[in-house]
């Protein structure tokens, strides 16, 4: 069997990016403040701040309880769309996505990344391999695409794939498949970088990847399974694969 890494897919949050234990509430209040200054300015019917931030706020909980459930996730966006479509809210395409995007900015304005990140994923390139990123989240792909585009990270990822888009996610192996089938590549020959042992490392093995395990507060202490490999920055990659290619 050829277990040469051809590609290397990526989770997003604690891998990619780095959020970190974030403050729910108070970013969700930062969003919806302005996001309702955006609708204000345009005219919409808003009504008073403090209903039109917890209506949303829960809205949005109960929906993601749900999701929990269904081990689907929602699509946080056409929510908050629904929710204001319902109240006479009337924007244009860019507007909505301008509407989303103001939601989700007060949490990449906390969010970071390693020092080197884009020498790391040149010198993945420069291996010849193809990136992509496997990621379960409710955001928008367009939010979090911006919000690659701005890091200068986007072009970099020739795959996306957000679980809102299906309807299945992490850890459910059918992601896992099509996620390879999208990068053109036998899972063999597949390294997947996540976070969490659960649904990151454990699912990739089942499927026959190569799975490598970031450090971050989300597996502190804990011990990833055989077969996976584990690395403290993401630097340390084009290393550990030249060193599988061998």
């Amino acid at each position: 069997m050829n277990n040469q890494i051809k590609a290397v897919l990526f989770d997003l949050g604690e891998t990619l990016l780095d959020f970190g234990k974030v403050k729910t509430t108070r970013l969700f209040r930062q969003g919806a403040r302005l996001s309702y200054d955006f609708l204000k300015s345009c005219g919409q019917p808003v009504g008073n701040f403090e209903y039109y931030c917890w209506s949303n706020l829960i809205a949005l909980r109960f929906r993601h309880l749900i999701s929990n459930i269904t081990r689907k996730d929602i699509n946080s966006s056409a929510l908050l769309r629904g929710l204001g479509t319902k109240k006479g809210i009337k924007l244009d395409t860019q507007q909505w996505r301008h509407f989303a995007w103001l939601w989700y900015e007060p949490l990449s304005k906390i969010a970071t990344t390693e020092p080197k990140i884009k020498d790391t994923l040149i010198s993945l390139k420069g291996l010849g391999l193809k990136l992509g990123i496997l990621s379960n989240t409710f955001v928008n792909a367009h939010s979090l695409e911006q919000h690659l585009k701005q890091l200068g990270l986007l072009d970099f990822f020739s795959v996306r794939m957000y679980s809102y888009q299906f309807d299945f996610r992490k850890p459910d192996l059918r992601i896992f498949k099509i996620a390879a089938e999208r990068i053109s590549e036998a899972a063999e020959n597949i390294l997947y970088v996540g976070d969490r042992i659960d649904t990151d490392i454990e699912p990739a093995l089942k499927i026959g990847m190569q799975p490598v395990l970031k450090a971050a507060y989300t597996n502190a202490g804990k011990t990833p399974p055989n077969g996976a490999w584990k690395i403290a920055h993401l630097s340390e990659l084009p290393a550990l694969i030249n060193k599988i290619n061998a």
